[in-house]
């Protein structure tokens, strides 16, 4: 069994190959004329805001608070709620910082941000950001019926040849095969950005990722990922969201880019 075709309640492609496409558009941006302080979550309210920061508080007493990849590590945790977790996530880069200033170079520059599915998608914060956030679902059905391969792996081939990861933020939250897709695309030639690749379950979760993180870097495109069974749409989401306040902080002059 894999988690592709997981599907929440009230969704209707949320979990991938099992369930039914959207009419979705091809793109979708922020509409904001100006960028919205960014809120983690969607906090907005004071004691929203207050319950925000007292989480992250907390997490930063787990875990190391000193390199950007430490964010990374950080959000982990306190995406989980696992202090263990930040054991295993793994960077694909020149070091481990790598991946996240070009992931937040990559939302200065307001380069797509393009998920496997549509949860994914929902999890990607609306502030601090005017990237397109669009979802690789709903694509390549023609492929998927011809071919017999998944509709995540399909969905993530045809919007390659349409040139949408060259340059992006490729996430993948919850589909092994999508993962596994993406890693054909780097191999042929295609450069995301940064990807970010957390897809859960018991069958070619791990593998995915590993196979990932072996492109990747034979191929240079820095990477975000994680090692065992675990991981999923939320997760995928709230590092991304991360590499958003980080490209926040760069914006108001607190963080630096530079290596």
């Amino acid at each position: 069994m894999t988690t592709d075709g997981a599907t929440p309640e009230g969704s209707r492609d949320g979990g991938g190959e099992a369930a039914d496409a959207d009419d979705a558009t091809d793109a979708e941006t922020n509409d904001e004329d100006d960028f919205e302080e960014y809120a983690d979550l969607g906090a907005t309210t004071e004691n929203a805001m207050d319950i925000a920061e007292t989480s992250m508080d907390r997490v930063r007493r787990l875990v190391p608070d000193e390199t950007l990849a430490d964010r990374i590590r950080q959000k982990s945790v306190h995406a989980t709620g696992d202090p263990e977790f930040q054991h295993l996530v793994r960077f694909t880069g020149a070091d481990d910082d790598e991946p996240v200033r070009a992931g937040a170079q990559a939302v200065l520059d307001e380069q797509p941000i393009v998920t496997d599915i549509t949860m994914v998608k929902a999890g990607i914060t609306g502030r601090g950001h005017d990237c397109p956030v669009r979802k690789a679902i709903g694509n390549g059905a023609e492929l998927a019926a011809e071919t017999g391969m998944t509709r995540t792996a399909a969905s993530v081939l045809e919007l390659d040849r349409e040139g949408v990861y060259d340059g992006a933020i490729a996430v993948v939250g919850n589909a092994p095969t999508a993962a596994l897709a993406l890693a054909d695309c780097i191999e042929d030639g295609t450069r995301p950005a940064v990807v970010v690749a957390t897809p859960v379950g018991f069958v070619k979760a791990a593998e995915s990722r590993e196979r990932l993180r072996e492109v990747a870097a034979e191929h240079g495109v820095p990477t975000i990922t994680n090692v065992g069974r675990r991981g999923g749409s939320g997760l995928a989401a709230g590092l991304t969201n991360e590499l958003v306040h980080v490209a926040s902080d760069v914006r108001e002059g607190d963080v630096s880019l530079d290596d």
